[in-house]
């Protein structure tokens, strides 16, 4: 009877402990995504682009090359006419270009073609999708075909700008995403 009576007040102290030993699975939530931001303010870019890229990175080895294209000077004073073309009679920009456009643009043109290499994102994004897209089309004007094979670029702007800037980016091999400012 002993025997029988501790048996019962030891299951009654082990089993409790052993149910509470199982752990739960943790449910995996996934964030809603960040807004694409309205005004030019670089926090809220740095917060939505950073969102993006996170959901893009499957397959990418590497850090993203991220442009963060400006938006248009504010007096049309400060600012070569639209219709100038570049000085090594590159494409002609249907937007204005400053300095800190020009120096953009020339650091996407160095990275392109210099050679992005497999397992790669580019992210191309700003408030004005014209001017982005414009960056985009003058980056990848130089590119060979199927030279950037392996390589994802995300483009987000309007739809009026995806197609020209798809018809530049996909003959190079790359994989061209294109993500709706608008959404």
């Amino acid at each position: 009877m002993k025997s029988i009576t501790r048996a019962l007040l030891i299951a009654c102290l082990v089993l409790p402990v052993i149910a509470c030993s199982k752990k739960e699975e943790p449910q995996q939530v996934e964030a809603a995504p960040v807004a694409v931001p309205t005004t030019e303010d670089k926090a809220a870019w740095n917060a939505y682009l950073n969102d993006v890229a996170g959901r893009h990175m499957e397959g990418v080895n590497n850090s993203p090359y991220v442009y963060l294209v400006p938006p248009a000077v504010a007096s049309a004073a400060d600012a070569p006419p639209a219709d100038a073309t570049t000085a090594d009679g590159g494409p002609t920009l249907s937007t204005p270009v400053d300095g800190a456009y020009e120096r953009l643009l020339e650091k996407a043109e160095q990275d392109v073609s210099r050679g992005i290499t497999r397992g790669n994102l580019l992210i191309f994004a700003g408030l004005d999708s014209a001017r982005t897209a414009d960056l985009v089309v003058a980056s990848f004007a130089k590119v060979g075909a199927g030279t950037m094979n392996g390589v994802r670029v995300l483009f987000i702007g309007s739809a009026a700008d995806s197609e020209r800037v798809k018809a530049v980016v996909e003959p190079t091999g790359s994989q061209y995403v294109f993500i709706d400012n608008a959404a």
